[in-house]
């Protein structure tokens, strides 16, 4: 019985490496505030503000650049212009959008995510 399981998850593992079927979650990585802050402060730092115009307006993290993840054209557009090899980090209010946006950089083709972990609600 043991062994038929074990043999089970070899193959699982086998075939999820061959396939690359890993998912979005193993490329995101989330970063307390602590960790975030000096994570932005490297040269070159892609640094996106995922949330609204608006809340953009009232108050973001210093050199961080809007795309609202609420009009996907727009962010998928932008986000093509960027580094997908270079690590990209996210932020929204809470991070839900940030997850979001996360998962669509992923599948864009981005090999590493940086999501604040509590949004710009935890920043402050």
């Amino acid at each position: 019985m043991r062994l038929t399981y074990f043999y089970r998850k070899l193959k699982i593992m086998f075939f999820s490496k061959l396939f690359k079927t890993s998912s979005y979650q193993d490329k995101v990585t989330l970063l307390a505030p602590s960790e975030f802050n000096p994570a932005i402060q490297k040269k070159g730092c892609q640094l996106i503000d995922v949330r609204t115009p608006n809340e953009y307006a009232a108050g973001t993290i210093q050199k961080a650049k809007n795309l609202n993840i609420f009009d996907r054209a727009t962010f998928k557009k932008e986000a093509e212009k960027m580094d997908k090899t270079a690590p990209v980090y996210l932020f929204c209010q809470s991070g839900n959008r940030s997850r979001t946006a996360s998962k669509t950089l992923i599948e864009m083709g981005f090999s590493t995510v940086f999501d604040l972990k509590g949004g710009y609600s935890s920043w402050r």
